[in-house]
């Protein structure tokens, strides 16, 4: 875009395929007059987008805690479990992460208490028989902690001097045990709490073990064996174990096995079955010790690591699943899925009463998560509920499914049935079903409304077995109704009230219609502009301000015989665009058609105030009149920047010559003026005449 530059001998313009050619002179461009416009930028596409992001922290302090501590939302978490152990005196559970050095402390819920830091590579948990200390391994440090159970203060560090641990704790016959030492270099110690190490005895004692065993065994304890201690050789494949009676002065060898492969492959998990004489290994095999030795005494299905309660109900950790056994059966008694997470570690409450279990998470974090589960003594039947995936309303459809136990269910057991639909959001209650002598029922229902209808079964429980529910969707048909809304790709003036109508048909409850108005452009939201139930002509009208296109929305949510509906229109606006010329000498006509006079070495500047939006530019067109037609100079269109207050100048240039008419347009054009919130808009033409 350009004018001849000023010279005694500039030659005239020239029009060579539609537009005008003329020598190099002045370029347009942006005037200095307090409007900063100018420069180019990308094309905005609309995009209209709602990111969440939610940061959660769980974490714990170490706290001061008094018989009545105060529970945290937070439910404990850890990134390497470090010990699992239940206080039935305070009914709190102990978890330690071995990777953050700390203890956590939380109520029989899970929800953390505090927590104590500082117990370096913790790896094993026990609690004294009153439920009054909580020991620690830290074998990175050679410490064994003595914790109160109550406050978590530190009562004691025991030093163990070893190279390798105290790996694993228990504590039986008043004192804690532990397990230390590399390779066939494993042995126990114990630490005796009642000694104090003022005296001159050292309270720690090493070379406990009778025999040896590969590097740091497993142990475990039984309150209603007092005195007794598991030993479990881990490390190799071999099956190496001990029963010893530690209640008096130096450890005796009630049994061991020498570790020949006859019993098990590998010792990941040793328990003592209360009141008897038989070890759970991997939460499997049963053994049976006597007279020395151990003999194969049955076991359970598959499992990988167990622990076995007062009464001598197995929780047993199978893959995803944690399975309840009781003493010798076959089958589960209750059966918790955890999904995709596996169960590190797991122990019951002293009163039976729930199984706490350290399950891994699918979190991008990692770690593993406490979890209480009850009703382990109860066993929890299996139930399906079997519904045709669509169906007629008002038609009869039938419902089947069938409830199995692992322990048998009472004769004539009933079930519970519920539907829920539009017609009853709250659900309704339909006559009870009773079960078949296989397991098997069914029952059949006429679905008064359409859309989704869930037909939830239920049965209620009894002294064997724990509750249960389950449930079926049906797509059950609706008819339709017609929805219009009025003004779809009208175009209007910058600012304009348009009200938009919609039109709903025939329906059967529900006559409420929504209007949504979506301007173009990502900083304005769809905003419900109205709400409500339509005429009785079946109308209802809301009225937008066409300050930017935008898509206008109506919306029948259905009810409970007519489907839902959505139509939408989309409004036009054009932009806000006047553009004012200056440094002319006067106005007058040339013919019919006004011009602004220059002389032509005067530059005019064209001052635009248009309809701002973020990266928004003006075009500017510039053609000059020659031998009868207007054509488009060189270089134009050009655009120019907007200032955020929607103002831009633009000085032309002096043409340098005289008689030359020319005239300039200033416009928005959709996507190519950098955004496509509003509708192109043409300016008028201005109309330039430079004389002498």
């Amino acid at each position: 875009m350009s004018y001849a530059a000023p010279s005694s001998r500039a030659p005239r313009a020239t029009a060579v395929g539609g537009r005008v050619r003329v020598p190099r002179g002045a370029l347009v461009y942006p005037a200095d007059a307090g409007f900063p416009c100018g420069g180019y930028s990308t094309v905005r596409r609309r995009s209209i987008s709602t990111a969440t992001a939610l940061a959660v922290l769980l974490g714990s302090a170490a706290l001061s805690l008094g018989a009545a501590g105060t529970a945290s939302a937070a439910t404990a978490h850890v990134t390497s479990p470090g010990g699992l152990v239940v206080d039935g005196a305070l009914q709190r559970v102990f978890v330690g992460d071995s990777s953050a050095g700390t203890v956590a402390v939380t109520d029989y819920s899970g929800a953390v208490l505090g927590s104590l830091g500082g117990v370096t590579g913790v790896s094993d948990l026990a609690v004294s028989d009153d439920g009054a200390t909580v020991y620690a391994a830290a074998p990175e440090i050679h410490e064994i902690w003595a914790i109160d159970a109550s406050t978590l203060d530190v009562k004691a560090r025991y030093t163990v001097s070893t190279n390798y641990g105290p790996r694993h704790v228990a504590f039986t016959g008043g004192k804690v045990w532990f397990s230390y030492g590399d390779q066939w270099d494993g042995d126990i110690g114990s630490v005796d709490p009642a000694v104090d190490p003022a005296s001159g005895t050292d309270p720690v004692a090493l070379g406990q073990f009778p025999s040896r065993v590969w590097g740091q065994a497993l142990l475990d304890t039984d309150p209603s064996q007092p005195g007794i201690l598991a030993v479990g050789e881990t490390g190799l494949s071999t099956d190496s174990m001990a029963v010893l009676d530690v209640s008096g002065d130096k450890p005796v060898q009630v049994a061991w096995h020498n570790g020949d492969y006859s019993l098990n492959d590998g010792i990941g998990d040793i328990d003592l079955v209360p009141g008897g004489t038989q070890v759970l290994v991997n939460g499997k095999d049963r053994d049976a010790y006597a007279g020395g030795s151990f003999k194969a005494a049955g076991s359970y299905p598959n499992g990988q690591l167990a622990d076995v309660a007062s009464n001598g109900l197995v929780a047993q950790v199978n893959g995803t699943k944690i399975l309840t056994y009781r003493p010798n059966a076959t089958l589960p008694q209750h059966t918790y899925d955890q999904g995709t997470g596996r169960t590190a570690d797991l122990a019951w409450a002293p009163d039976d009463s729930r199984i706490f279990a350290l399950v891994g998470t699918d979190v991008e974090s990692g770690g593993y998560s406490l979890r209480a589960l009850t009703g382990g003594e109860l066993n929890n039947p299996v139930l399906t509920v079997n519904a045709p995936s669509t169906a007629t309303r008002a038609k009869k459809l039938t419902v089947s499914g069938k409830l199995t136990a692992s322990v048998a269910l009472p004769a004539g057991v009933k079930l519970q049935v519920t539907r829920t639909d539009l017609e009853s959001p709250g659900g309704k209650a339909l006559p009870a079903v009773t079960v078949g002598v296989d397991g098997a029922y069914s029952f059949s229902d006429t679905p008064p409304a359409g859309g989704t209808v869930t037909y939830k079964v239920a049965y209620a429980g009894d002294a064997q077995h724990s509750a249960v529910t389950a449930a079926d969707k049906v797509d059950v048909s609706r008819a339709s109704t017609s929805l219009s809304l009025n003004n779809n790709g009208k175009v209007y003036a910058y600012g304009t009230d348009v009200k938009f109508t919609a039109h709903l048909g025939t329906t059967y409850k529900n006559r409420t219609v929504e209007i949504w108005a979506n301007p173009y452009g990502s900083d304005k939201p769809n905003k419900l502009i109205k709400s409500g139930t339509v005429n009785s002509s079946g109308n209802i009208s809301a009225t937008v301000d066409m300050t930017r296109d935008t898509d206008v929305t109506a919306v029948f949510k259905g009810d409970a015989r007519y489907k839902p509906r959505t139509v939408k229109s989309t409004g036009y606006a054009k932009v806000k665009n006047s553009t004012v010329v200056s440094k002319y000498y006067k106005k007058a006509k040339i013919g019919s058609t006004t011009y602004y006079w220059f002389h032509k070495n005067s530059a005019p500047v064209i001052t635009t105030t248009m309809s701002y939006y973020p990266g928004r530019k003006e075009r500017v067109d510039m053609q000059v009149y020659y031998q009868g037609k207007w054509y488009t100079t060189d270089g134009s269109p050009q655009y120019f920047k907007l200032a955020s207050n929607g103002k831009c100048a633009v000085n032309l240039g002096a043409p340098g010559q005289s008689g030359l008419k020319a005239r300039v347009r200033v416009s928005y054009i959709n996507n190519s003026s950098g955004d496509n919130v509003n509708t192109t808009t043409y300016g008028s033409w201005k109309y330039l005449y430079f004389s002498n």
